[in-house]
């Protein structure tokens, strides 16, 4: 009786994940085109004018899309800049070729290959939180497409503990993916708000932003599960890369916040700013994780001056 009752639970919890599937596909359709890429898809959103120079390619952290770089910050460089906004493999409306596609090695050849369609050599790319390993790893593998770094929250070393038993149990084979296909969307719709919220501490989350940012598309089995892997599998991957830094040459300017309990500004920006060459550290005493949110027109006014410092560079290299 109590095994009938649990998969008849489990049925029903499995319809109903279904049904908020397609009301949040529904909610957050694409709003770019895609781009196929080493077998999977990424989903692309290209705006501001064409011929303005230097591009700006944004990535955005974990348990997130695109909009995330979006809104205000996408928007405000893109009134004067190409910009280039990107969901990472399992994101958002991109999708993966395989389970391994978590890491930054992989998804930076990805990344790679897609701006090579796009007809981009080379770019000033916008990274934040997860994306601040997959910034450096374009940095190190395809050092001819990045021009410069602006690096925000950034991921980049190895650290104590893990990243939620959550994350651990859903990257689990047969137990994960049972339940993201049952209690992981309705559950979510709950907790949400709640968790987004503690990201921005000590500033307050802008109202509606989680609408705006279309995070519920999370929430959908296939990519609460990548975001997983990308998760239990990072501390491995900035692990394997970090005796390299050293290596990254282009001008890197990192944007972090002392209060960031998300990721903790002395063990990631502080060591990968005394490691890289060129780089410029940025630490704001009252700073939160969403550095993009809280304080946009200083990020914008540190890529214009990274980009007005590369050009004529270029030019005299030339």
């Amino acid at each position: 009786m109590i095994v009938m009752s649990a998969v008849t639970a489990l049925v029903v919890l499995a319809l109903v994940t279904q049904a908020g599937i397609v009301a949040v596909q529904r909610a957050f359709p694409p709003q770019g085109r895609m781009i196929e890429v080493g077998g999977a898809t990424l989903h692309i959103v290209d705006i501001g004018p064409r011929e303005a120079g230097l591009p700006i390619v944004m990535l955005h952290g974990a348990s997130s899309n695109l909009e995330v770089m979006r809104h205000p910050l996408g928007d405000l460089l893109a009134k004067q800049r190409r910009v280039i906004l990107i969901d990472r493999p399992g994101h958002g409306w991109s999708t993966r070729a395989r389970r391994g596609d978590s890491t930054p090695e992989i998804q930076a050849r990805m990344i790679d290959e897609a701006l090579t369609k796009l007809g981009i050599d080379r770019a000033v790319f916008v990274v934040h939180s997860w994306s601040g390993a997959l910034g450096a790893r374009l940095a190190l593998d395809h050092p001819r497409r990045v021009a410069g770094l602006v690096m925000l929250a950034p991921v980049t070393h190895p650290w104590r503990g893990g990243v939620g038993r959550y994350n651990e149990i859903i990257a689990t084979p047969v137990i994960g993916p049972l339940l993201a296909y049952t209690i992981t969307l309705p559950l979510g719709y709950f907790v949400t708000d709640s968790g987004a919220r503690n990201v921005f501490l000590p500033q307050t989350m802008p109202d509606g932003f989680v609408t705006e940012s279309a995070t519920p598309l999370l929430l959908r089995p296939r990519e609460f599960i990548a975001n997983a892997y990308d998760l239990v599998t990072l501390k491995a991957s900035v692990a394997a890369q970090v005796a390299r830094y050293g290596e990254i040459k282009v001008p890197v300017t990192i944007i972090a916040g002392q209060p960031d309990k998300t990721v903790k500004t002395d063990i990631h920006a502080r060591p990968f700013a005394a490691m890289v060459p060129n780089a410029k550290l940025i630490v704001l005493p009252d700073l939160g994780h969403m550095v993009q949110n809280a304080v946009p027109e200083l990020v914008k006014a540190e890529v214009e001056t990274m980009i007005d410092g590369i050009v004529p560079a270029q030019a005299a290299a030339d």
